[in-house]
């Protein structure tokens, strides 16, 4: 479904001020005219005043002004355009939306992921957080034909591999994450809570590369060895925002220095080795090697170790 035309123009202007840092209506305006959104009409100030007011009331994204550089418009919290905020993912799956829709003769040429979950509970999870009211889940773990009753103080949702996770707040102070797929049943409490002022979502995340978390494990050092193709993807898509590449070797030192040529690269980040940074890292064998430290390296060979008993015993029943 292709998303309204005004949508669109907030849409633009959003990428067009953040694209250039700072712009002054005339230049947007020049910019304006040439998109086919426009007719080849100029956009007037009051109109851009309300796209302004709504991109805020929608999205949370502030367009300042600064008088004294002649009137120069910005983003005041460019950040949010930066990180896994939610308004940056919505206007990428609104812009994304719109291009896709207007090319419905390519509709069996697109590919997509679907996102699996039920709105309703989604829906009924955001008006518990909105009102801080505390939920009774009904939850059922997989390989599990039974389901259990909990209650929790409902933090944040997240969404990650196509899947929305919730992050809640069980007695004890103990945090839980639980996929909305597993949920069966969903109850708001009369209960409410309060967020602490001094929680912040981002922080609670940093450590930990998905939705497996262990407050009682520490955070590690972790080196790691990136070989072929892999190390490019890293690159371009970095495995944890604390990465850091120890050594890179750079087009012009080939050019400089073809006899050092190395096939890898190595790679820092700050993080704790929970389940599912370990299965991303066995998914990627062969390509990704642990240098240290050596508890991670322990883990790899346990589970690799597993794994190969695994295939020798199915061998020998052979």
């Amino acid at each position: 479904m292709k998303i309204p035309a005004l949508f669109k123009e907030y849409i633009w202007l959003v990428r067009t001020i953040y694209r250039a840092r700072r712009i002054s209506l005339v230049e947007l305006n020049e910019r304006w005219v040439e998109t086919d959104m426009s007719g080849g009409v100029e956009m007037a100030r009051t109109t851009f005043n309300r796209h302004k007011d709504a991109i805020q009331d929608i999205f949370g994204i502030y367009i300042e002004c600064d008088r004294k550089d002649g009137y120069r418009y910005y983003i005041g919290n460019p950040e949010v355009l930066e990180d896994d905020s939610v308004q940056n993912w919505m206007l990428s799956t609104l812009s994304l939306s719109n291009v896709i829709s207007e090319s419905l003769s390519l509709k069996e040429r697109i590919v997509a992921e679907r996102v699996s979950v039920d709105e309703q509970l989604l829906e009924k999870l955001i008006r518990a957080m909105k009102s801080g009211h505390r939920v009774s889940i009904r939850y059922c773990q997989y390989g599990s034909p039974q389901s259990f009753w909990t209650a929790a103080d409902p933090y944040c949702l997240k969404l990650f591999h196509q899947r929305w996770y919730l992050l809640g707040k069980l007695f004890g102070n103990k945090y839980e994450m639980f996929c909305l797929n597993k949920i069966v049943e969903i109850k708001i409490q009369e209960h409410t809570f309060k967020m602490p002022k001094d929680f912040d979502v981002a922080d609670f995340f940093s450590p930990y590369f998905g939705v497996v978390i262990d407050e009682e494990m520490s955070t590690k050092r972790i080196v790691i060895r990136a070989y072929g193709d892999e190390r490019y993807e890293l690159r371009d898509v970095p495995l944890h925002k604390s990465q850091i590449f120890r050594s890179w070797q750079s087009e012009s030192e080939l050019i400089d220095h073809p006899e050092l040529y190395r096939d890898y690269a190595d790679i820092e980040v700050q993080l704790k080795p929970t389940p599912d940074f370990i299965d991303y890292l066995l998914s990627k064998c062969g390509r990704l090697q642990v240098l240290s430290p050596p508890s991670v390296i322990n883990k790899i060979e346990e589970r690799m170790r597993k794994a190969t008993e695994m295939y020798n015993h199915q061998t020998e029943e052979k």
